[in-house]
């Protein structure tokens, strides 16, 4: 018979006018991989949080049981002690520190006084043999590539004597080839080791790949638990819960209607701001015209980030060369204040870390990039203010009580909401979204590729930089392919197959 390692029976969260949980009840089977998904704000981070102390016993409503016990946890360090671990969206890691100095930080390995260096580069050098990491446990952080860090996330977890994982978002920023191998970590450490799992994840292939169970939440209750083998786990099956409804087409059709050239980057070089004599664009010549999507795909660190930011007022990169024309006459972008009154605008991918600012509310982050708009004589008209940011979150149908909130207190699809509207009120001809639907779910995601057929339908350009190849292949009209600072290809978008991305890349991989 199943052992039940993990019981949440009637959980209710409230936050200051919305109920983010309503009842919501959750088993969780020893041994197992048990998947949350639903749309942006249904409450499944907010369930974890519950869950590992993050909000405290008393903050809500309803009882946790663990391994026979009703537990009562007062902070994460209650509910570590008892097995159970979160690895949250954004790691938890200091750049500077080394793997091992990450892994027992605040579970130092040694007395009181004095710090057991061996022990602990020991101790770390077996949790990391584990996870298949061959780094040398001296590496610092800031060295290694984001699916490496996972590794140690999880790694660092082991150490803790993690009995219970939760993974929230945990390939999110990762490639294919890297979100695969995590994924079969996560399987191996369920086989070797009966680890338990809890994965938050939007990428459903992914979900219906390594979970035994997928439960499905729904603003903020519980819909459905569906098992591996006996309900159907297709795609479409696990969106129809998600959203209460069928979604036929993922990508919204579009007729396009493209005219003349809007802007032409030529012999475009970039340098790593640290690293000088590191070219990171490598002599790119790209076009984009009026009406058009066009999509840049490539592997994680093929140059696609740097890119964008060093067109977008050079805020990335040094030694920068190259002429950029627009509308066929050469302009001087040499600030991001340049490049947003010449009409771009940069939807960056670090949506909590450079994007917005988490601690002002969706009015001020909405207006904040056309102040001039909102303002008289340099005196921000609060009135107008607060009007603009109603009409752009009823027009993106951003989720959330008042323009009032903090952006912060938002899910991570609504966040993103909030970023395209700050950057759509500053009015730009050119918008660059920078993987504009990471870590969000598929309803979310498509009301932005809604927004982005409204955008060029206005005659605007929209450059869409991706990892996910059959979003680069849905949405646009024309599709760069890049590599190792590179252009290796262009398809148009009816020739464009995954397999002749692939290909190009492949043969360019030096």
């Amino acid at each position: 018979m199943e052992k039940i390692l993990l019981e949440m029976k009637n959980i209710t969260k409230t936050f200051p006018g919305v109920k983010a949980l309503d009842n919501v009840n959750l088993k969780v089977v020893n041994g197992e991989i048990h998947a949350l998904v639903g749309e942006n704000g249904a409450g499944k981070s907010t369930l974890m949080n519950v869950l590992s102390g993050v909000y405290p016993y008393g903050s809500y409503e309803g009882d946790i049981v663990y391994d026979g016990e009703i537990c009562k946890f007062g902070a994460i360090k209650d509910s570590e002690e008892k097995g159970i671990v979160i690895i949250h969206q954004e790691l938890a890691l200091i750049p500077y520190m080394t793997i091992a100095e990450n892994m027992f930080l605040g579970n130092e390995r040694g007395k009181k006084i004095k710090i057991d260096w061996n022990e602990t580069n020991k101790q770390a050098r077996r949790y990391l043999d584990i996870v298949g990491l061959r780094e040398s446990t001296q590496t610092l952080i800031k060295d290694i590539g984001v699916g490496k860090q996972q590794l140690v996330e999880i790694a660092k977890a082991l150490s803790k004597r993690a009995r219970l994982l939760i993974l929230d978002e945990p390939t999110s920023s990762l490639n294919e080839t890297d979100s695969k191998a995590l994924l079969d970590l996560l399987l191996r450490l369920k086989e070797e080791r009966g680890l338990t799992s809890i994965i938050i994840s939007h990428k459903l292939n992914e979900v219906s790949y390594v979970a035994d169970k997928i439960t499905v939440i729904r603003d903020g209750a519980t819909i459905e638990t569906l098992t591996k083998g006996v309900d159907d786990f297709s795609e479409s099956r696990i969106i129809k819960g998600m959203v209460g409804r069928e979604i036929s087409d993922r990508f919204p059709k579009r007729v396009p209607n493209i005219g003349d050239v809007s802007m032409e980057v030529k012999n475009w070089n970039v340098y790593h701001p640290l690293h000088k004599d590191r070219k990171v664009v490598d002599d790119v010549n790209i076009y984009v015209r009026k009406g058009e999507v066009l999509g840049i795909s490539g592997l994680m660190g093929a140059g696609r980030t740097e890119l964008a930011m060093s067109i977008f007022g050079k805020s990335y990169g040094e030694n920068i060369t190259g002429q950029i024309l627009l509308n066929g006459k050469e302009v001087q972008l040499n600030t991001v204040k340049s490049a947003i009154k010449h009409g771009l605008a940069y939807v960056t991918e670090d949506r909590k870390g450079n994007g917005l600012i988490l601690s002002n509310p969706i009015k001020t982050n909405t207006t904040v990039a056309n102040l001039e708009a909102v303002s008289h004589r340099t005196v921000i008209d609060k009135h107008k203010e607060y009007a603009v940011a109603v009409e752009y979150k009823d027009k993106l149908k951003t989720k959330a009580p008042s323009v009032e909130q903090h952006v912060g207190n938002l899910s991570g699809g609504n966040q993103q909401k909030v970023l395209l509207a700050k950057w759509m009120f500053a009015n730009p001809d050119i918008l660059i979204l920078d993987e504009p639907t990471r870590g969000i779910d598929v309803g979310a995601k498509y009301e932005i590729y809604c927004i982005i057929n409204q955008l060029v339908a206005e005659g605007k350009s929209v450059i869409l930089i991706s990892s996910e190849l059959p979003e680069v292949l849905g949405m646009s009209d024309r599709i760069y392919v890049m590599n190792e600072g590179r252009i290796v290809g262009e398809l148009d978008a009816k020739e464009a197959t995954q397999e002749k991305i692939m290909s190009k890349i492949l043969q360019t991989a030096g």
